[in-house]
């Protein structure tokens, strides 16, 4: 088994992750822009034969520390090179740089190559030559923070070049990018259930073809006639030769029993032509319906059966007009619900101002890549333009004094918000004794949190409140109710603070502070991402720089990731939950932070500052207000054991360390009579709040302690 990396436009981590599990993968874990695979040989050739999404697959061979240019020169060198290269064969180098003192990419890949050309000539007298196009082996650089990751380009090529591309418009899709589309729109169980696929504006055809290719299970890397494995000297050709058998097999017998139900059309009569060349080429001709004109007149569905309009329109960056798209995105959503009524939809848009221009209410928004664009995927179910629309009720007066509210505290914070790119925050919480809710804004998303109403309030009354609160927040946020997490606010069994709702396991991407972390509204009472913490966390990046971190009750590590981002030359984090230490793994992928210098650690606190004998110049502990799992030697309570955690933490401080305490229980009082003959002690909760938690100045306390002399 040997971990390998396979690679992937950003926003398609988590697809390509499930992916490679389906392909065989023994685990597979997402990070920015790819997925760490574990598996053998067959498992890399299997990604390089069968992934839609991926696009490209890196064999590890050795990684090293270059702090400078003769190291990396060194280390390269120190690779043997005869059993994946002959003396007289080809070569290329690609290389990524980013914080190292060595910065340029060219540079860094002239370097490696020297170095392998060197060994040969010193060795045999012979030297590979270069070959940037097909060469035998295709070695890659990555180079971040001097540390060296060198590995073989078993792709050899990206892989979204299929093979069957003839031609192509001017602002082609990339194949797995059109594939993530139809996975995000859910087409193989549109497809499976009887469904067509229409693409109004096909351009060369890509999406159709991708989908004809995912009904028919065609494996993408099938029509390729070049690999990077193909002349590298460790290949497996019997093996290889098995992989492609099988493939063929499937494709033949999912060919066989293809349904003709792809349907496109474009106004552009020389795109239509490549689309017939490429769909011929694909070996799906037979499968395809093209016809050319435009959006206004697309001939309404076929049959009863529904199905699914995926469609990537201009954007305005390289086609048409910017100005005038709007009105194109409009009359596309409109000829959509009119003539495709319960259908699936899905839009890519170059942006959300264009997408909100289709006049529909999404379902679903996905951020995604084309090339370098950052682009909006917009799902959505169409509905027929004749239906009724209903006639809401009129609201109550108290609902009506919370729109109010609700407007009030968004026209005061949003200045502020603005000015500091703030896109998570507290809009409110509990400004009226009838609607006691705490609302938090995750960018598109609305997370409410209901307080249990008072005994003497019928539940009915507290219920009907609930739906009022829903109703008014999705019209004065103009989010659509899929887009609203609803949570009663009860303590966890025993006190935990992350007490389970749900087990959807959906996670959301949300950023603060230029990083991404992701959140889960569903599952739990918290989702992932304290906001109200959110100065504490700057104040971690700020201390961070040259220290090694340590995190305790690390939960999803944004702290780890806000010292990472700080600068701290290491990341400890500790929790005694799997389930949130795979979150954090993946919060600190999302950032680019991977590897050994940030280390995660499933064990219990107290235990853990017992065995570590490492010390560490920043620590960061927010402890749970109670907790009794089974998994620890004692049940913990913050303000009877806080003294003994934070003494058992100064054993771990580095002299010239600073330890930043906080918790939640707004009745804790802080023993500073116990802690004083240990630490220096600087009370910095009210420094910590951040303005949109200013009604709740009690919501949590922090304090920075540092070791005296």
């Amino acid at each position: 088994m040997s971990d390998f990396f396979v690679s992937c436009p950003r926003g398609l981590e988590y697809l390509l992750r499930d992916e490679m599990l389906a392909l065989g993968a023994a685990s597979a874990h997402e990070a920015l822009a790819g997925v760490h695979v574990e598996g053998d040989l067959e498992m890399a050739y299997r990604a390089c034969l069968h992934s839609r999404l991926a696009s490209r697959v890196l064999w590890p061979l050795v990684q090293f520390e270059a702090a400078d240019e003769q190291a990396l020169y060194d280390g390269v060198r120190g690779v043997d090179w005869a059993p994946h290269l002959a003396a007289n064969g080809t070569l290329a180098v690609e290389a990524v740089v980013s914080r190292s003192t060595v910065r340029h990419n060219r540079y860094a890949a002239q370097r490696v190559k020297d170095a392998i050309v060197d060994q040969f000539r010193e060795e045999t007298g012979a030297r590979p030559s270069v070959d940037t196009e097909r060469p035998d082996v295709r070695v890659h650089l990555r180079l971040k923070r001097n540390q060296a990751a060198l590995s073989l380009d078993l792709s050899g090529t990206p892989l979204h070049r299929r093979g069957w591309r003839s031609g192509q418009g001017e602002a082609p899709l990339k194949e797995n990018l059109a594939a993530a589309m139809l996975l995000r729109a859910q087409w193989p169980r549109i497809y499976a259930e009887g469904g067509a696929l229409v693409d109004p504006m096909c351009g060369s055809g890509t999406l159709l073809i991708e989908a004809a290719w995912m009904a028919a299970d065609v494996a993408p890397g099938l029509h390729r006639d070049y690999f990077g494995f193909l002349g590298w000297r460790g290949h497996n050709d019997a093996l290889w030769q098995r992989l492609k058998a099988e493939a063929q097999a499937r494709a033949d017998e999912g060919l066989r029993a293809l349904r003709p139900c792809f349907f496109g059309s474009d106004q552009d009569e020389r795109v239509l032509r490549i689309a017939v060349r490429n769909a011929q080429a694909a070996g799906v001709a037979g499968f395809v319906r093209l016809e050319r004109h435009d959006v206004a007149h697309l001939p309404p569905a076929e049959g009863d059966a529904g199905g699914l309009i995926v469609t990537n329109p201009p954007y305005g960056e390289r086609l048409g007009d910017r100005d005038r798209l709007p009105a194109l995105y409009h009359e596309l959503g409109a000829v959509l619900r009119e003539r495709y009524p319960g259908w699936r939809a899905a839009v890519l848009c170059g942006d959300a101002e264009l997408g909100s221009a289709l006049g529909v209410r999404a379902d679903k928004r996905y951020t995604l890549y084309n090339g370098a664009l950052e682009t909006t995927l917009v799902t959505f179910s169409l509905r027929a333009t004749d239906a009724p629309a209903p006639t809401p009720k009129p609201l109550s007066e108290s609902a009506q004094m919370l729109a109010n509210r609700l407007r009030k505290n968004l026209k005061h914070l949003r200045k502020r918000l603005t000015r500091e790119g703030i896109t998570c925050f507290r809009a409110y919480d509990q400004d009226l004794p009838e609607y006691a809710f705490a609302i938090d804004v995750y960018e598109d998303w609305l997370h409410l949190q209901e307080y249990r109403a008072p005994a003497d309030v019928p539940e009915h009354v507290a219920a009907g409140r609930v739906r009022e609160a829903v109703r008014v927040v999705s019209e004065v946020f103009e989010v659509p109710r899929e887009r609203i997490a609803v949570k009663q606010r009860r303590r966890g069994k025993g006190g935990s603070k992350y007490g389970q709702f749900d087990q959807r396991g959906e996670t959301v991407e949300v950023g603060e502070g230029g990083l991404r972390f992701l959140v889960n509204l569903t599952d739990y009472l918290d989702t992932g991402l304290f906001l109200d913490h959110r100065l504490v966390r700057a104040k971690l990046r700020e201390l961070a720089r040259g220290r090694r971190f340590l995190n305790l009750f690390a939960y999803t590590a944004t702290a780890s990731v806000y010292a990472a981002a700080g600068g701290a030359r290491e990341t400890v984090s500790v929790d005694l939950s799997a389930t949130y230490l795979d979150w954090a793994s993946r919060n600190l992928a999302l950032n680019g932070f991977t590897g050994a210098a940030h280390r995660l650690a499933q064990a219990d606190a107290m235990t853990w500052l017992r065995e570590d004998r490492s010390r560490y110049g920043l620590i960061y502990v927010d402890p749970p207000t109670f907790s009794n799992s089974k998994r620890t030697e004692a049940d913990f309570d913050v303000q009877r054991d806080h003294v003994a955690l934070l003494e058992a933490c100064a054993a771990r401080l580095e002299d010239d360390g600073v330890l930043v305490f906080s918790n939640n229980f707004r009745r804790f009082k802080l023993d500073e009579q116990a802690l004083s003959s240990t630490f220096a002690i600087q009370d910095w909760s009210a420094a910590s709040i951040p303005f949109d938690f200013a009604r709740r100045g009690d919501i949590h306390g922090c304090w920075l302690l540092t070791r005296r002399s």
